[in-house]
């Protein structure tokens, strides 16, 4: 086995020497702080551990910091229909003010827009009626009312040839003498098995309808007299043989 030929003693009296302390008899030095090394050169090998983990988790914490930074995704404020322990009743949603009118909706006009006055129909159009307003009728009712009522407003439809409940005719004398609000309304509000269409057709659109309708009421009671070009009735009739007369080409 080898062996060092250095003293054994050689590391204590080294140690001995390094320390601050007297000679034999002298009194020992006192035990350096818990925050100093042996040696007196500096603070302890443990404070320095503790010291620089505290570092490196400060140094973290400050990277996670800037990491959730949330702007303004974390408000004070109630998401829709969440409960409240601030309001009375237990809601975060609050009703709305007594009046309250969204803009861009006040509805001023009641004939207008009701096609009633006081609850009543109203018997006259709230605006003036000219063809432009009926061929935009015309247009109006062939799109949304034609299934149901057809193209002449006697109630045979191509829904209701399918089995869907036939509407009354439109050339019934009760709807002939009905107000134009009365029509109005039923568009708005639906009757019966009609729906409403207030969503899919504008105010202004539905009294179009009922400028329409009125027309094609008019179209089969007309008077003779008030067709232009003469009384329809007496139609020339074509002469027998396809409107050829005997011998000629």
């Amino acid at each position: 086995m080898w062996r060092s030929n250095r003293d054994p003693g050689c590391g204590i009296r080294d140690a001995e020497r390094l320390r601050p302390e007297r000679a034999a008899g002298g009194k020992r030095r006192e035990a350096a702080p818990a925050s100093e090394s042996a040696w007196g050169r500096g603070p302890a090998r443990s404070d320095k551990c503790w010291r620089t983990v505290a570092s490196l988790l400060l140094f973290l914490s400050l990277g996670f910091v800037g990491a959730c930074r949330q702007d303004m995704h974390n408000q004070p404020k109630y998401r829709g229909l969440r409960a409240s322990a601030f309001f009375a009743d237990g809601s975060s949603a609050r009703p709305l003010v007594e009046g309250t009118v969204a803009r861009g909706t006040l509805q001023e006009d009641e004939a207008f827009f009701t096609g009633k006055l006081d609850k009543v129909t109203v018997k006259e159009f709230p605006f003036p009626i000219d063809a432009k307003v009926v061929d935009r009728g015309q247009e109006r009712f062939n799109i949304y009312c034609t299934p149901c009522h057809d193209r002449t407003g006697g109630g045979n439809g191509m829904v209701v040839q399918r089995g869907y409940k036939q509407p009354p005719s439109f050339h019934l004398d009760r709807l002939r003498q009905a107000d134009v609000g009365y029509f109005f309304d039923v568009i708005t509000n639906g009757f019966g098995a009609m729906p409403d269409y207030r969503a899919q057709i504008a105010p202004r659109d539905r009294w179009a309808i009922v400028a329409y309708v009125r027309a094609l009421q008019y179209s089969q009671h007309a008077p003779a007299t008030d067709v232009p070009g003469g009384d329809p009735t007496k139609v020339p009739q074509q002469p027998a043989g396809g409107g050829h007369e005997p011998g000629k080409h």
